[in-house]
């Protein structure tokens, strides 16, 4: 059992990690989730009731426990990372706010893991969904709002969370838009014509008012959109043009940057683009290039059979 006080010190992480840090809704339902998970497997580990004391005295013997349960439950590597991820930012705030050292579990490496590349769209296929997808709803205005939403992704590099945060007051589009990415920060991402357009088609088709604050993204019933139904619409749309099960809202993006790559784009400017806090995150694209070249040597060159 996890005592009152312990889940209290847990809120006020989390209060810190939503108010301070700007850190999204389903972050922080994650960071909840693997912190009780841990409190969890630490209360049955002693057999005990888990109290502050027993969080300020833990031992590096009860992190390589926890870590072998994980294992033993098949979680995989880059699992395993990211919840140790989560109980290092927690005990990193907690050390420093009770006055302890917490060596013990700062000092346990992350598990190594293969990065997994961007599985973009080819362009091709990325033309064959935006003439396909709109063909996906009877209702002419959730067909433009479909539309809209896979244009902003592709066009703009958005993440379907942005797209979908875009508020009635953001319209009409100028040259750039600004965007409130991942951690609060702000960036501005140039809108293509094709792109206001469709957003422009859209709201003159959509049957709810969509001004200031409200979303300007709507379901069936006017309220927010869910990104449910714009995978399930990619979903529906992959199957009928026979497209592989990485065409994903998010793959768009990731074909915005590699498209961008491909035609002489830095990635500096790339960066700037997509949001990214790291270079490292968007030289992944060169590795995907890279990649794909390779495929094309190996299908091609007669002395590579």
């Amino acid at each position: 059992m996890i005592s009152p006080g312990v889940l209290d010190i847990l809120n006020d992480w989390l209060a810190i990690k939503s108010a301070v840090q700007s850190r999204s809704d389903n972050t922080i339902k994650a960071y909840q989730q693997d912190l009780l998970d841990f409190f969890g497997f630490l209360t049955q580990h002693h057999g005990a009731k888990l109290g502050k004391s027993a969080l300020c005295t833990i031992a590096l013997s009860d992190m390589r426990a926890w870590m072998a349960h994980l294992r033993r439950e098949k979680i995989s590597p880059r699992s395993l990372a990211r919840k140790l991820s989560a109980v290092k930012s927690f005990y990193r705030w907690f050390s420093e706010t009770e006055g302890f050292d917490a060596t013990a579990v700062l000092s346990v490496k992350s598990p190594k893991f293969q990065s997994r590349l961007p599985r973009p769209v080819s362009e091709d296929a990325a033309k064959s969904i935006l003439e396909c997808v709109q063909m996906q709803s009877n209702e002419p205005w959730v067909a433009a709002r479909d539309l809209a939403v896979i244009i902003l992704l592709y066009g703009c590099g958005l993440r379907i969370s942005e797209a979908l945060s875009l508020k009635g007051k953001d319209t009409p589009f100028s040259r750039s838009l600004r965007i409130k990415g991942k951690g609060g920060k702000e960036r501005f991402v140039p809108v293509l014509k094709i792109a206001a357009q469709s957003v422009q088609d859209y709201i003159r088709l959509c049957p709810f008012e969509l001004g200031g604050d409200d979303p300007l993204f709507r379901g069936i019933r006017g309220g927010g959109l869910n990104p449910r139904q714009i995978q399930k619409v990619l979903e529906q749309t992959r199957h009928q043009l026979g497209l592989p099960s990485t065409v994903t809202p998010h793959a768009f993006r990731h074909s915005f940057a590699t498209h961008l790559l491909n035609a002489g784009g830095d990635l500096r400017s790339i960066q700037e683009l997509l949001g990214h806090s790291n270079l490292s995150t968007t030289q992944a694209y060169t590795a995907v290039d890279t990649a794909r070249l390779m495929e094309v040597y190996q299908d091609t060159h007669p002395k590579a059979q």
